[in-house]
């Protein structure tokens, strides 16, 4: 599939009924290029025009949109507002016994201690409610920040929630993270409690959670209470810091019974509601700091115009609390009153249908997942999907790396039936949102992300900060964003290296784009990842996706290679479907898929077959690991790698 084809066009409700329909319709805006214009060209019109269509509601109306500029701009200055009221505390006077929550545990069942499987807006409420007076009552109050160490379960969401009702700062940190990698996010953000689980299950089997958490609290000098949820009820080592979940709920009881509905903090705009951390191979983690209002704006504006989220919609996106797209689908979805569903499982366990089976059972509406995923799934085979009906999606998501084309394509084709928009977003934690993003009023070529985000003023810069078209280059954005992280916490100056060290005021976001003729946005991979051969720069993922072409080829990851001369050289690293075996003719075909592809001079000069790549649980493979072990050097943290074994794997392969 050429990306230079329309693949989709939209008709009906997309084009009638959406949020970004109407929100053209009243601001007399006629085509998708003269929307994009002037939300770029205007964007304080734009964000106080979005977030009144929207509804979101303020205790305190804001003075002014924005104040300042990159990278230090203020938003919504005089504005007061807690995202607990919008997601969930306005919604009970109407949505109440509607389906707030459902939880799909790894055995698909109900859990040994956890909530039932649904939840509905009242019964979510009367949870954070009695979890937010318990945390009063501990004494946590406005701006104490609080880990959220946790697998994906009811009592997560209760937690999250209920820290920001209170005006704690939330601290979501992968539950599959290990003790020195939990121990130093907590440190950093100088926690005062966690709450946390005895374990998880995954693919069936236990995972010790508690374990991990007391060997990091015992690092920590902050922190005052942990509070274990009972997940399995396996016995866990008891500590002077630790109680129980329903032990800590008593905390806040009055003993009469009934207990007063827990007191909204009222927020300043800018106040902090979220701290998380960048997950990476190296180095120390960056902890991005964003705003009870930023959150809002960002998340309200993606969830209700790119995927057109209704109080009717299930939303189920493949993610954890700990990455950005766990806190950006809760806050998001429930912004408008929909239903959120959250998966602790796998994949592709205890079979590979276990996702079609979800979108069958539930009637998912929205269905997001990462590129790596797919291309996981589809090796099982199209008869999986082929046994549910999958007709009450209306919208596809991914996001956290390139496409390739042939599995976007399998995407659409067999599980959106060719009827769904697949809205392909990129942005990052830094934004807690997305920097490019398609919307369901145009049309769509295989992988595209179509254009920028809404109110999201980017471009495509080359070496001299010169704006291109059909040219790769450097995706940045010109001016400030609601949800742009508040610098680095406890580290300024590395934000500013980060992101403005290249051109002063521009954030260079670090990814590589391009617009064709037509004016539709690609990604080409991460800047850092680029490989430049004899001067010839070029992404892995166009090496992985003429790899990824051949019928042999399941996965693949590729990385530059130091060279004396030529600066680099190609390597590659590739997983076979089942069936094929790894054999010098079957090399040299892929080697000479490459040239064909790509031109001599990125002929591959390592090509390894390995079982498994390095991957971090939202999917997306982790190449500076790869790099790593093949040349022999530190890997520095790798906690983010769900699989080390793949590390291992590579390490095999050579």
């Amino acid at each position: 599939m050429s990306e230079s084809e329309i693949i989709w066009r939209p008709s009906g409700d997309y084009l009638e009924k959406s949020h970004i329909a109407r929100f053209m319709r009243v601001h007399g805006i006629d085509s998708y290029d003269q929307l994009i214009k002037r939300c770029s060209g205007d964007i304080r019109w734009f964000w106080d025009a979005a977030l009144r269509d929207l509804g979101v509601e303020w205790y305190q109306p804001y003075q002014s949109v924005m104040e300042g500029e990159l990278p230090w701009a203020k938003w919504f200055v005089g504005g007061k507002i807690n995202l607990i009221h919008n997601v969930l505390d306005r919604h009970l006077p109407r949505l109440k016994d509607k389906t707030a929550l459902i939880w799909e545990s790894d055995d698909g069942g109900g859990g040994a201690a956890s909530s039932a499987p649904t939840l509905t807006y009242g019964q979510l409420a009367q949870q954070v409610n009695a979890l937010a007076a318990s945390l009063r009552a501990e004494g946590i109050g406005k701006g104490d920040r609080v880990g959220l160490y946790m697998p994906m379960v009811p009592e997560m969401v209760v937690a999250f929630l209920a820290t920001l009702k209170i005006g704690g700062v939330i601290i979501p940190i992968f539950s599959g993270f290990g003790a020195q990698a939990l121990a130093s996010r907590l440190q950093d953000a100088e926690a005062k409690i966690l709450f946390t689980a005895d374990g998880s299950l995954r693919r069936g089997k236990e995972i010790a959670i508690k374990p991990v958490a007391d060997e990091a609290v015992a690092q920590l000098a902050s922190l005052k209470r942990v509070v274990v949820l009972k997940r399995l009820g396996n016995k866990v080592s008891w500590n002077d810091k630790d109680i129980g979940w329903d032990e800590f709920l008593a905390v806040g009881d009055d003993g009469t019974g009934d207990r007063p509905v827990a007191r909204t903090e009222i927020m300043e705009a800018e106040d902090p509601s979220l701290i998380i951390y960048t997950s990476g191979t190296t180095g120390k983690p960056k902890g991005t700091v964003h705003t009870h209002a930023g959150c809002q704006a960002q998340m309200a504006k993606e969830l209700g115009y790119y995927f057109d989220v209704k109080e009717d919609s299930r939303f189920f996106w493949v993610t954890d609390i700990g990455w950005m797209m766990g806190p950006w689908e809760i806050l998001g979805v429930m912004t408008f009153g929909g239903t959120v569903t959250i998966f602790e499982g796998a994949p592709d366990w205890p079979q590979p249908d276990r996702l079609w089976e979800i979108v069958e059972r539930h009637k998912i509406t929205h269905l997001g997942i990462s590129p790596t995923a797919v291309r996981l799934l589809i090796k099982s085979g199209v008869e999986w999907t082929q046994k549910h009906d999958l007709s009450s999606l209306k919208y596809l998501g991914s996001t956290g790396e390139t496409w390739d084309p042939e599995s976007y394509q399998w995407f659409f084709e067999h599980i959106g039936g060719k009827r769904c928009p697949i809205i392909n977003i990129s942005g990052g934690t830094e934004i807690v949102g997305c920097h490019l993003a398609p919307l369901p009023i145009t049309e769509l070529k295989s992988c595209t992300l179509r254009g920028p985000g809404l109110g999201m003023d980017v471009d495509v810069f080359n070496e001299a900060g010169q704006s291109v078209r059909e040219e790769v280059g450097y995706l940045v954005c010109k001016q400030p964003a609601p949800s742009m992280t508040k610098g680095f916490l406890n580290d300024p100056q590395r934000y500013l290296d980060t992101y403005f060290a290249t051109w002063p005021k521009i954030w260079n976001h670090g990814d590589w784009a391009y617009v064709d003729k037509d004016g539709f946005w690609f990604l080409r991979g991460r800047a850092d990842d680029t490989i430049k051969v004899a001067g010839r720069r070029t992404g892995p993922a166009e090496i992985e996706s003429a790899l990824i072409e051949h019928p042999a080829v399941s996965e693949a990851a590729v990385i530059g290679i130091p060279h004396e001369v030529k600066g680099e050289e190609v390597g590659c690293f590739v997983v076979l479907k089942p069936g094929f075996e790894p054999t010098e003719e079957l090399r040299a075909a892929l080697n000479r898929q490459v040239i064909d592809r790509m031109g001599k001079t990125l002929a591959p000069r390592v090509m390894k077959f390995v079982k498994m790549l390095p991957k971090t649980r939202s999917a997306k493979i982790v190449r500076a690991a790869i790099k790593k072990k093949f040349l022999g050097l530190p890997l520095g943290d790798v906690s983010s790698v769900e699989n080390p074994d793949a590390i291992e794997e590579i390490g095999r392969a050579l």
